[in-house]
């Protein structure tokens, strides 16, 4: 690592009162030695000049991973998108509004040339309306400035010092203190109480959450009507917060984990423990082995426009698992979905998940558009790990497909292996 404050003169005094053998330091040196050569052998076939660092393509590139990745998550009587032609007057509350927020400051830390806040990327976008922000330290003010609003966006959640990497102030490398969230896996509570305050006095308003992790919402989401998670969205987060919010992004994004109700649904952290052990199951499949129901599922995400799956088949061929399903847009607008594939394992002779998910296609779809989608799973990815060796069972197998872990979005059929 870059920085030496655990290992440096402190490792070197280690190897001199023999608490860490110098075999073990010759085979770290070896690791390290060993993906240089690779890398040497076989060295990039391309050239990166500093000029192209940020390049058109470059913020091109980094604005359509965004728009991917925005994940509506709540979208009640269609109150998204808002109508750029009806929104006069936009308010924008909480403190992330108004902040280059990227994510970690550790070692994954980048340093693009420019951050688009919220703030910026929706005052662009509606450069006739009059978009007020105010960071939300007085719930009365909120709630006062949002209830004359066309519209209101409340911006939520986390930066690299709620979970960061954890790295202490430092002038020489340019760092703030970082860390992982400690207290609670929900809301700062300042943010909880402006969405409970300012959510309810207009109907149009969406919150936005920012951040790299699930974040609890049952606490305050019955408080508005829409819910987009925006991750960390990157050097163009603002502009496609803004475009997705006033329609010119239709959402396609799901889930990479599940929402749970409450903290006691997951395993629980002891922050001072020396060591910890943990079950086999976590996740979505840990919740569907204790019949827990989560508040949002796995692989979950809405759009503007509606899409039925249908014709659902799942066959064995060349040591391949092919599931297909025809997919039809029955909305309104142009939109993407994610259809996920399923295997469940109730005829296992030992202890298995109720269903993993084997594999996942993206389409897009025109208006009344229809598309057959066949994912395609290695048999052997089936296996399961029995002792010494994976071992794919022979027997029949359940399969699902659909747009969400959830039974409700899935249709179920079966195969034989």
């Amino acid at each position: 690592m870059c920085d030496t404050t655990f290992f440096g003169d402190k490792l070197v005094q280690a190897v001199k009162e023999g608490k860490v053998s110098e075999d073990m330091i010759n085979d770290a040196a070896i690791r390290i030695v060993r993906t240089l050569l690779a890398f040497k052998k076989a060295p990039d076939p391309q050239t990166y000049p500093r000029k192209i660092i940020a390049c058109l393509d470059h913020i091109a590139l980094a604005k359509k991973a965004a728009q991917k990745a925005m994940t509506l998550i709540k979208n009640e009587k269609g109150v998204l998108p808002f109508a750029k032609d009806k929104a006069k007057t936009i308010v924008i509350l909480g403190k992330l509004g108004n902040v280059e927020n990227i994510g970690d400051h550790g070692s994954s830390r980048v340093f693009p040339h420019y951050v688009v806040t919220p703030l910026a990327g929706v005052t662009k976008l509606l450069p006739n309306a009059e978009v007020i922000y105010y960071d939300g330290k007085d719930t009365e003010r909120a709630k006062k400035i949002a209830k004359e609003a066309d519209a209101v966006i409340i911006v939520a959640g986390y930066n690299h010092s709620d979970e960061g990497e954890f790295i202490a102030a430092s002038e020489e490398f340019n760092t703030a203190l970082g860390g992982d969230r400690k207290d609670s896996l929900g809301l700062h509570k300042n943010e909880i109480d402006l969405i409970k305050a300012a959510g309810p006095v207009n109907s149009n308003t969406a919150v936005v959450l920012i951040g790299g992790n699930m974040i609890l919402i049952d606490e305050w989401k019955d408080s508005v009507p829409a819910i987009l998670l925006a991750y960390y969205p990157g050097m163009e987060g603002g502009t496609v917060i803004a475009e997705t919010l006033f329609g010119e992004n239709n959402p396609g994004g799901k889930l990479p984990f599940v929402i749970v109700k409450k903290e006691s649904d997951l395993p629980k952290v002891d922050w001072n423990a020396e060591e910890i052990s943990y079950e086999y199951y976590h996740g979505f499949q840990k919740l569907e082995k204790e019949g827990v129901t989560p508040s949002v599922p796995y692989g979950f995400g809405l759009s503007y426009t509606g899409f039925d799956i249908s014709a659902p088949s799942f066959e064995v061929k060349d040591s391949k698992v092919i599931a297909k399903a025809t997919v039809r847009n029955t909305g309104k607008c142009a939109g993407d979905e994610v259809v996920q594939f399923y295997v469940g394992f109730s005829k296992s002779k030992v202890d298995r998940p109720i269903k993993s998910l084997r594999g996942f296609k993206r389409i897009s779809l025109g208006v009344g558009e229809s598309k057959t989608v066949e994912i395609v799973c290695p048999v052997e990815k089936l296996a399961w790990f029995n002792q010494d060796h994976w071992e794919v069972e022979k027997m029949s197998y359940e399969g699902f497909i659909g747009s969400s872990s959830a039974d409700v979005d899935l249709l179920k059929g079966s195969f034989t292996v």
